[in-house]
């Protein structure tokens, strides 16, 4: 599948995007801010495209005129786990931007159009996003999108960087949505 905005194409991952996925994925602003550990080569990145980013609604993120190049990703789980469980026509989303693409908007148009595709093409009622203390960038983008506060989990425990933080939780749902928040 392959959703459009005005600026932007979100694909599937493919190998070839390694180097991309690198080359943004490797600055340590980025991935600890979110919970993951910045990438230590393009085989660790091409690694994680044929395993986390394998997934049915995982999109790398793509400027219309450079549809060859990721610039970050967003995506949808659909499936919970014991740690974050999901109920039926429930998902969560996440999403990253490499920082030269900061301020411009990318995350929240990005994530705008993964929204509308939740609750239109997928049948979602209700879409998590969260966001750990700090992170003022994720939290403005689900602001923008209309999100609001679901609840805090003050000791999420961050497996990849082996620490424990504090995470905020918002969500929103399709007849949020539909009464014109986000779009």
């Amino acid at each position: 599948m392959i959703l459009k905005t005005e600026r932007l194409i979100l694909r599937g991952w493919r190998d070839e995007d390694a180097p991309s996925l690198f080359k943004y994925a490797k600055d340590d602003r980025v991935g600890p801010a979110a919970g993951w550990l910045p990438h230590r080569d393009v085989a660790y990145s091409r690694a994680v495209i044929r395993t986390i980013f394998a997934g049915k609604e995982t999109y790398a993120i793509c400027l219309l005129d450079s549809p060859d190049e990721p610039i970050g990703s967003i995506g949808l789980t659909l499936k919970g786990s014991p740690e974050r469980p999901l109920g039926l026509h429930e998902a969560e989303l996440g999403y990253w931007v490499g920082v030269p693409f900061w301020g411009r908007g990318i995350a929240t148009e990005a994530s705008r159009e993964v929204l509308r595709h939740a609750f239109e093409d997928l049948g979602i009622e209700r879409v998590y996003c969260g966001f750990f203390d700090g992170n003022t960038r994720s939290s403005a983008v689900q602001l923008k999108c209309g999100f609001s506060f679901h609840h805090t989990n003050p000791n999420t425990r961050v497996i990849m960087l082996d620490e424990v933080r504090t995470e905020h939780i918002n969500s929103l749902t399709k007849e949020e949505w539909k009464r014109g928040i986000v779009h």
